[in-house]
């Protein structure tokens, strides 16, 4: 990190009115957190979002999804930066025009994973990061589990989104339930192996998130009463560059996902996320496997 980014980075000990009030009423926390950005706001009701770095195009999609509208409807987004779930969760949350934080396994300063650069550069401007990890502290192996206590701390609801049986998600929602908060997760098919640990912990008695509706309820709110934060309306039409391709690919005939990235030469994971990001705004909708666009106009 440039030495003008480190010394943004602030401590706060558990001494001081900052310090946030859901860490404060938990057991086993830090005496003080790292930050880099906004903390955690105080007043919204929160969401973690975790699950799988390698995750499937499906659990790309949800994730996205469900941290998208959560994050209209004004729910704080809280997940770990990781490759996959995580990111997403976060991207979704930073497109709607929402509030984000990101909790770290190593210091503040340090950017982790390396294919993450663009929502860590996000989060510092739009967003939170923070960590109970001085500046340096590399991202050891045993730090990971270690953080996974803060994100459920500083969440109301820990949503999963695709995980193994034995994975760090699962490990977070048991740090959730011993902290008496909710635990809900997105359902797979039986057969898939990312699906096992969401599938296992409804059969467990989690709460079943079929749409960011059922995740808005058990925080005590409905999509009326949530509304939708100041500055998420305009996201609607304003399109990335990469976005707009996509966009003008689909008009020029390029209607499903595969066409698009041999038409656009996006991944494929990235063109899942522009797709589900386009439908939420209403600027394209899909029917029978084809997508089609309705917007005349392209804003950059």
């Amino acid at each position: 990190m440039k030495e003008e980014n480190k010394s943004r980075v602030i401590y706060y000990t558990m001494m001081d009115p900052q310090y946030p009030q859901r860490m404060r009423e938990m057991e086993n926390m830090p005496g003080g957190i790292y930050t880099l950005g906004r903390l955690p706001d105080e007043k919204k009701k929160s969401a973690a979002i975790v699950g799988a770095r390698l995750c499937t195009g499906y659990g790309y999609e949800q994730a996205y999804r469900f941290a998208y509208e959560l994050a209209r409807a004004g729910v704080e987004i809280i997940s770990g930066m990781a490759q996959g779930i995580d990111s997403c969760a976060h991207e979704g949350a930073l497109d709607a025009g929402g509030s984000t934080v990101a909790v770290l396994g190593c210091g503040v300063d340090i950017c982790y994973p390396a294919s993450s650069r663009r929502t860590y550069e996000r989060l510092q401007k739009n967003g939170g990061i923070l960590s109970e990890y001085p500046c340096g502290a590399p991202p050891l192996a045993f730090r990971f589990p270690e953080r996974n206590r803060i994100i459920s701390a500083l969440a109301d609801v820990v949503l999963v989104v695709e995980a193994k049986k034995r994975s760090g998600s699962l490990i977070t929602a048991d740090l959730a339930l011993d902290q008496g908060k909710s635990v809900m997760a997105v359902p797979g098919r039986i057969t898939d192996r990312l699906s096992e640990g969401c599938n296992w912990l409804i059969s467990q008695g989690a709460g079943i998130a079929r749409a960011p509706s059922d995740v808005l309820a058990e925080l005590g709110l409905t999509e009326k009463t949530a509304g939708v934060d100041a500055g998420a309306a305009g996201v609607q039409c304003a399109l990335t560059a990469e976005e707009r391709c996509i966009c003008l690919a689909i008009r020029e005939g390029a209607r499903t996902r595969n066409a698009l990235v041999g038409a656009t030469g996006i991944p494929f994971s990235q063109v899942n996320a522009a797709l589900t990001k386009l439908q939420l705004s209403g600027a394209v909708t899909v029917s029978g496997g084809e997508f089609q666009c309705f917007l005349e106009d392209f804003k950059r």
